[in-house]
């Protein structure tokens, strides 16, 4: 959204999806907070940043404010959209560092304090708009240190751990404030080998349960693409893989990490063979289906999901094939809104003092600190609404290890502005 809001013309773009998000009770939107070098950067270096691009970040802040609506922003892409971890390593290079793959990200003291220092200049960003500053912003529900964390030279999972053990810590010496959590797909990794059957076929060097059991990470999270992960195979086949999947971290979520889990990205992309709007309605069905039911039965447990991705009409450069245009995709709308109704219906449901039992936090509340009269976000046994993306321009989903570009999330997912 940030891309997007950087352009004057397209900022209204920014405006219509909040509020057409809004109209149809979504509540939470998962977004970049990055633009790592190239077209409309952000950080144009390490450290050095482009006012009028903040601006547009501060601009994405206000406008989820004025609407209700709930941020999750992230500091870093895995991939080379929007720079990522390539850029980072690149910039190492150009200073001499002894880098040699993208997968020095996680172990270059150099491309790590780049990275801390991004955070911290994240952090202490004072909203031109609201006049907050982001750590203290109560519109901002949750930090992500990376979208979707991959790690080819180790498939252990140990080196992305280390480095998420590490950055959660720093992050919150900044800001305990605000929850947290890494940004993960939801790939098992060698902590317990008995779990990777649920992958799909493959790993990426990352370790679900491990690294969200880290004292800092607040809320687990999952995505999938069963038409990238399983691409060939029938739509039975690749929903019952989403079944599994997310069983598998629903129940690893409350009887392992015992944290809530958010289904942080998901959707059917236009460009598949033979796609219909019924077929990813029939697809979203179930995954929503799933949701309700997971976070009905473990009390919360199951804290929403984030579609990917909402965008407004006329932002045809950042249409990826999984774009949900509300006002022109009716079928596909009624059934967001009315997952986000149900949703919400449960959330009252559970805030009964009678009624909630084995519950975990819910996602994102917010209560004042009567101590220190600041904002203070608290974990809460409530559960959380719909939720969804915001568009991100030129994100394409590659295959396999590849993986997308990514674009806007809202209540229900987005990637790139994902």
């Amino acid at each position: 959204m940030m891309h997007a809001a950087a352009d004057p013309s397209e900022r209204s773009k920014v405006t219509e999806v909040f509020s057409e998000a809004a109209a149809n009770g979504l509540t939470v939107c998962r977004t970049w907070a990055f633009s790592d070098g190239g077209d409309r950067a952000l950080q144009k270096s390490p450290g050095m940043y482009d006012e009028s691009v903040f601006e547009a970040l501060d601009f994405v802040i206000s406008e989820a404010k004025k609407y209700n609506v709930r941020l999750i922003l992230s500091f870093v892409n895995n991939f080379k959209d929007y720079g990522g971890r390539a850029q980072y390593v690149e910039w190492a290079r150009n200073a001499g560092a002894a880098v040699s793959g993208e997968d020095d990200f996680y172990t270059s003291s150099v491309v790590k304090d780049y990275y801390k220092n991004h955070v911290k200049s994240i952090l202490t960003r004072v909203n031109t708009f609201t006049k907050i500053a982001y750590k203290d912003e109560p519109a901002i529900m949750a930090w992500e240190l990376i979208n979707e964390p991959r790690c080819q030279s180790d498939y252990s999972g140990k080196t992305v751990n280390a480095w998420v053990e590490e950055m959660a810590g720093y992050t919150k010496s900044l800001d305990s404030k605000h929850l947290l959590e890494v940004g993960m797909e939801g790939f098992y990794g060698d902590s317990m080998p008995g779990k990777k059957q649920y992958n799909p076929g493959y790993q990426v060097g990352t370790d679900y349960i491990n690294s969200n059991l880290i004292k800092e990470i607040d809320f687990a999270t999952i995505h999938a693409y069963p038409d990238i992960w399983l691409a060939g195979q029938n739509d039975g086949s690749q929903n019952t893989f989403v079944q599994r999947w997310m069983w598998s971290h629903w129940e690893d979520a409350r009887t392992i990490l015992k944290k809530p889990l958010v289904f942080a990205e998901f959707g059917k992309s236009k460009k598949d063979p033979g796609y219909t709007e019924n077929e990813r309605d029939t697809f979203l069905n179930t995954v929503y289906t799933n949701i309700y039911s997971f976070a009905r039965t473990g009390g919360g447990s199951m804290a929403g999901g984030l579609v990917w991705q909402l965008m407004a009409e006329g932002m045809d450069s950042y249409y990826d094939g999984y774009e949900i245009v509300l006002p022109r995709d009716p079928s596909t709308t009624a059934l967001i809104s009315k997952q986000s109704h149900v949703m919400q219906t449960l959330a009252q449901t559970l805030r009964r003092p009678n009624m909630v039992q084995n519950t975990v936090p819910r996602v994102g509340a917010v209560s004042s600190d009567k101590a220190t009269s600041k904002p203070h976000f608290q974990a809460r046994a409530e559960m959380d609404n719909n939720h969804v993306h915001a568009p991100h321009p030129r994100r394409q989903r590659h295959h396999h290890r590849h993986h997308r570009s990514h674009s806007w999330r809202n209540v229900h997912k987005q990637q790139g502005q994902h």
